[in-house]
């Protein structure tokens, strides 16, 4: 038979927090019930926020922000008779359209691609652009 200290269980483990393992649980609960599209939202602010940018929702007009997120569409669309590419970045909060003006195409700007970019932040048709913003690459989602 084996021998139990006084004012503790057999079951007890002394080692082991039950608290870690209830939040595991919470979260694996919560991923269960969460859809697709919410999970992989929630991750993409998870690395936009580890990458020092701003929440697209949280950019103001008239302001310079650093965005990062995923390309969703990259479409050619002239704009006043010149080229223009036109991307639309999404963060998993909001979406903000990067215009390069006078470019057809740049390389490694392909949609699924990870990016972060760097300008001014305008509205227009109720919707936040970035004119010529500076980016840089980052791995693919």
């Amino acid at each position: 038979m084996d021998e139990v200290q006084a004012g503790s269980s057999p079951d007890a483990d002394e080692s082991r927090d039950p608290e870690p393992e209830r939040g595991g649980l919470r979260r694996f609960l919560r991923r269960m019930a969460s859809s697709k599209a919410e999970l992989e939202a929630e991750d993409l602010q998870k690395t936009s926020d580890e990458e020092g940018a701003t929440p697209i929702t949280a950019c103001s007009e008239r302001k310079r922000h650093c965005v990062a997120g995923t390309l969703r569409t990259v479409t050619l669309r002239p704009r006043g008779g010149a080229p223009a590419l036109e991307a639309e970045l999404y963060d998993g909060t909001d979406v903000i359209n990067l215009v390069w003006l006078g470019r057809r195409r740049i390389a490694g700007i392909d949609p699924g691609r990870r990016l972060r970019a760097e300008g001014l932040v305008s509205v227009q048709d109720g919707r936040k652009v970035m004119f010529n913003p500076r980016y840089e690459l980052r791995g693919n989602s």
